[in-house]
């Protein structure tokens, strides 16, 4: 049997009775040797730190102590980014009892019985400590992610609780916030909840050399500017070099593309990034690889990405179809440009599952022709968009119109 016990930063005394239990009755308890170091010498259990690396050590470490009874130390509610997610991936529960214990038949190779018993999380805390709303606050995770990650985030008016890496965590937040132009915003430090070094701190009055390793971060925006979280961010939020799809087509794109949470999009010929970047805006579990042929288009990318708070793109340099070989099956592939490269949509289509996406968009008229002939062969819908801009005509104002893109959106049978 496996129990996971979720422990705060208050130790022993903070537990339920359930939670002593459990760790009283085990054999074997794993945990950091932070979260070891708060038990009391009643739990009589062996005591085992986590190895390093963890992750590729954890089944056979729990393939060892398949016989005994066995509890997880986890820091707070062991679900919320902990060790208890980290094991539900592995062991693939199956079966979740009206008791709360789950049974696995797992990656392990036998059955598991394990349950998980939770502790307040440092997200919970810090949101009663605040007189925060937790269901109107974002939480957003740095532990093991570019603080770049937190940009998409910064919204006027909007409460943030940012989990950190370390004691350095808060002065690389500081720094992005007020980068981003929000440098008004409420800003604090929380550190050791729930322990009896407990401190809420206003950045200002925070001394760098003593912030806490266990911290996190809230930060309440003001004065930034608003950035839209619909498709169709304005033209200048991107650096490129002309090789952009418009604002007006790149909304209407991504509608076409449907962004659906979990799913993984193909940017083909990807130019500045703009829509699998706004791919993966749509929803923080929405990936995507974007492909660009040319290397100085795809640090461009990179950089457009860190800046609009998608560091997780994944970019690769080459020229498709090439390129796609070996790459993660997508569900949506999107080619903005080079259909007329042989065998390029050919690729895209087979790599793509039954039912997946694949939408085109054509500029020129061999290109458009190249759509026309697939719409001829795989049905779908054929759409062109032509917008028109107002730029000044000497003294007055006229229409500039833009060159027409035709887009091609097919489903594979």
């Amino acid at each position: 049997m496996l129990k996971v016990v979720g422990i705060g930063a208050g130790g022993w005394s903070d537990l339920s009775g359930t939670a002593t239990a459990a760790l009283r009755s085990a054999s074997v308890v794993l945990g950091s040797r932070r979260q070891l170091d708060l038990l009391p010498s009643e739990v009589t259990a062996e005591r085992m730190p986590w190895p390093s690396p963890l992750l590729p050590a954890l089944p056979g470490l729990l393939a060892s102590f398949a016989e005994r009874d066995v509890a997880v130390l986890a820091s707070g509610d062991p679900m919320f980014h902990g060790i208890g997610a980290t094991l539900a991936r592995l062991l693939n529960p199956s079966v979740v009892a009206q008791s709360g214990v789950r049974v696995s038949d797992a990656a392990l190779g036998y059955h598991l019985e394990w349950e998980v018993i939770p502790h307040p999380s440092s997200v919970s805390l810090a949101a009663a400590r605040l007189g925060w709303a937790l269901a109107e606050v974002e939480v957003v995770s740095l532990v093991n992610a570019p603080v770049s990650n937190l940009r998409r985030r910064l919204n006027p008016g909007r409460r943030i609780l940012i989990l950190s890496a370390g004691a350095g965590t808060p002065a690389e937040v500081v720094d992005l916030v007020h980068r981003a132009g929000f440098s008004e915003s409420d800003i604090s430090v929380l550190s050791d909840l729930g322990g009896p070094a407990e401190s809420v701190t206003a950045w200002a009055g925070v001394a760098a050399e003593e912030i806490s390793a266990l911290n996190i971060v809230a930060v309440e925006c003001r004065g930034g500017p608003a950035t839209p979280v619909v498709p169709g961010l304005p033209d200048n939020s991107y650096e490129s070099d002309g090789q952009l799809t418009k604002r007006e087509v790149r909304a209407v794109t991504l509608a076409t593309l449907g962004p659906a949470p979990g799913e993984l999009l193909w940017d083909v010929g990807a130019g500045a990034g703009s829509i699998a970047i706004e791919w993966m805006r749509a929803h923080p579990s929405c990936r995507a690889i974007a492909v660009e042929a040319d290397p100085a288009r795809a640090a461009t990318i990179e950089t457009n990405a860190a800046r609009l708070g998608v560091p997780g793109l994944t970019i690769v340099t080459g020229t498709a179809p090439a390129a796609l070989t070996d790459l993660p099956s997508p569900d949506v592939v999107f080619v903005g440009g080079g259909v007329t490269t042989d065998g390029l949509v050919e690729a895209c289509l087979a790599a793509l599952p039954g039912g997946g996406r694949l939408v085109a968009n054509a500029v020129t008229l061999e290109s458009e022709a190249v759509l026309t002939a697939w719409h001829g062969k795989l049905g779908g819908e054929l759409t062109r968009v032509a917008v028109q801009r107002s730029k000044p005509v000497g003294g007055f104002t006229g229409w500039h119109t833009m060159m027409p893109v035709t887009i091609l959106s097919v489903v594979k049978p």
